[in-house]
């Protein structure tokens, strides 16, 4: 009785003859050349916190931190690194069980195609902008305030805006754009724009220094960046997770040496005791911090190391 399996011949004739026919091998088929919608859930007490991944940045840290070019260049170097360096730009949404919190927005179109998936990210989290209640800016750079949308459209129809009035007094103001560099328009133009729907529906609503904005979560004024910088405390069942915003930009530096400071900062001297003050708490209490510009998912702890720090961040986790 002929045996039906085919032979080992018969398997290799049968596997050249299909190459033959589709002229091509599977493992040829074209690179993806594209990123998932980036999310990062995990637990703050009682509160589920989500990071959000806007995309990421090229910035020329080369020319933009005031340090040493080759102390630079040896810290880029440590990390693997090479200038433009290559930068998160992270968002989060805290959801009380009450409230729906997203604390800063993204750049939105102000940047270029590698930013701007603030929402993909959001959306594939599971969440709809309209169901966002309440946005907390940090700061009203484009990078943070872009993802709120336009003069036409606001991005998140249902949601507040906060922001501190320092940042908002300053960023706002005609007068003060009038009067900036040419280079720094684009700064305030960005900030105007973004807020305008809000602004113009009374849905933004700035407050002044440090306030409870919702229960578990409250804001902490942390000026120099801006003139109104802001990092927000979320706070729940004991656990504690304070969100620094522009306190850090160049993890591969700052982290080591706090002292280095960026030419974004409005006030060098200010962000950098802002800085400091913010590393050495969160060192001394043990709670997490989250930055926009740490690598995504942007958590983690931070450990005294000599005289800098060594950041620690959050391990992959699913939520139970």
């Amino acid at each position: 009785m002929t045996s039906l399996i085919p032979s080992a011949v018969t398997r290799s004739a049968l596997a050249a003859a299909l190459l033959a026919v589709t002229g091509a091998a599977f493992a040829a088929a074209p690179m993806a050349k594209t990123q998932a919608p980036g999310f990062y859930r995990m637990m703050v007490g009682d509160f589920e916190v989500t990071a959000l991944s806007d995309g990421t940045v090229d910035l020329p840290m080369d020319k933009l931190l005031h340090e040493k070019p080759a102390k630079l260049q040896g810290a880029l170097s440590k990390h693997f690194l090479k200038a433009p360096v290559e930068t998160s730009v992270n968002s989060f949404l805290v959801n009380t069980g009450s409230k729906l919190v997203l604390v800063d927005t993204g750049a939105g179109t102000l940047f270029g195609p590698t930013l701007g998936k603030l929402l993909a990210s959001l959306q594939a989290a599971g969440y709809q902008p309209e169901q966002v209640d309440e946005i907390y800016i940090t700061h009203l750079h484009p990078d943070h305030v872009g993802g709120l949308g336009n003069a036409e459209k606001a991005v998140f129809p249902n949601a507040v805006v906060r922001a501190d009035k320092h940042d908002a007094d300053f960023w706002l103001s005609k007068a003060k754009q009038d009067a900036a560099p040419e280079q720094a328009k684009g700064f305030f133009q960005g900030a105007q724009a973004s807020l305008a729907a809000y602004a113009g529906a009374s849905r933004f609503k700035p407050f002044d220094g440090n306030t409870e904005l919702v229960p578990g979560i409250r804001a902490t004024s942390s000026y120099g960046h801006t003139p109104g910088h802001t990092t927000y405390v979320v706070e729940s069942r004991g656990e504690k997770l304070v969100l620094i915003g522009d306190l850090l930009h160049a993890h591969f530096i700052q982290f080591d040496d706090p002292s280095v400071t960026i030419e974004f900062d409005s006030d060098t001297k200010a962000a950098l005791a802002a800085r400091k003050a913010a590393f050495a708490s969160a060192a001394k209490g043990g709670y997490l911090i989250g930055a926009a510009h740490l690598p995504f998912p942007g958590v983690g702890h931070l450990l005294s190391s000599g005289k800098g720090y060594r950041f620690v961040p959050v391990p992959y986790s699913v939520p139970r």
